[in-house]
């Protein structure tokens, strides 16, 4: 049985990916480029940014930090416009609070995720939340989950991540713990091989910790 649970955020416990890329095809639309979804996805699950794309096509580094500036402004209009729940997630995140510590470790930064959770009850079930302000190296390196492990005085065998990108397992692989793979239309072409498991909704998380999946 596991006893402690990290969670990624956006796509695991708020549907976020979408709007995230979204923002950043709005902010390079602005200055006259197209940015492709396929090629994204497959940037994003290597831990690149939404810049990739732009600075392979020859667009400076001045205008590349004046549109991420703007990409920036364009998420946080959607964070707090668009339905981003995910239905189910506090009922599970309450179901399985009864077994396990929790904690959510994101890439998300700060300023976002206080946006995401003014009037939402997920806080309420972490004992800690990282964001992206809280460690040096962004995932797919395993600094993000070490670092959870260590704030929760928890053992990697103990221990389990759930994820819904391939950059966010390789990171879980990398720092040694079992990594859960929660369905995600996103992100579902990316290799998701080294998985310890698959599942479609967090409320199946509980047979995994209680060791009745088969």
């Amino acid at each position: 049985m596991k006893k402690y649970v990290l969670f990624d955020h956006d796509g695991v416990l708020v549907d976020t990916e979408g709007w995230y890329y979204k923002a950043g095809e709005r902010a390079l639309a602005d200055v006259g480029f197209t940015l492709d979804k396929e090629q994204y996805i497959r940037d994003m699950s290597q831990g690149l940014a939404t810049w990739a794309q732009a600075r392979a096509a020859g667009i400076d580094e001045p205008t590349i930090d004046r549109q991420r500036e703007v990409r920036n402004e364009y998420y946080q209009e959607y964070l707090r416009t668009e339905a981003i729940e995910i239905e189910g997630v506090v009922e599970a995140l309450e179901e399985l609070s009864k077994y396990v510590r929790m904690a959510i470790v994101t890439t998300a930064r700060r300023a976002d995720f206080a946006i995401i959770h003014e009037n939402r009850q997920i806080r309420r079930f972490m004992d800690f939340v990282l964001v992206r302000e809280d460690y040096e190296l962004a995932k797919p390196h395993p600094e993000p989950y070490l670092t959870g492990l260590q704030r929760l005085g928890a053992t990697k065998e103990a221990t389990l991540v759930v994820e819904d990108s391939s950059r966010g397992l390789r990171s879980a692989v990398a720092a040694g713990i079992d990594c859960v793979i929660v369905h995600n239309d996103f992100t579902e072409g990316q290799d998701f091989s080294q998985a310890s498991h698959r599942i479609e909704t967090l409320i199946e998380l509980k047979g995994v910790i209680l060791d009745r999946v088969l």
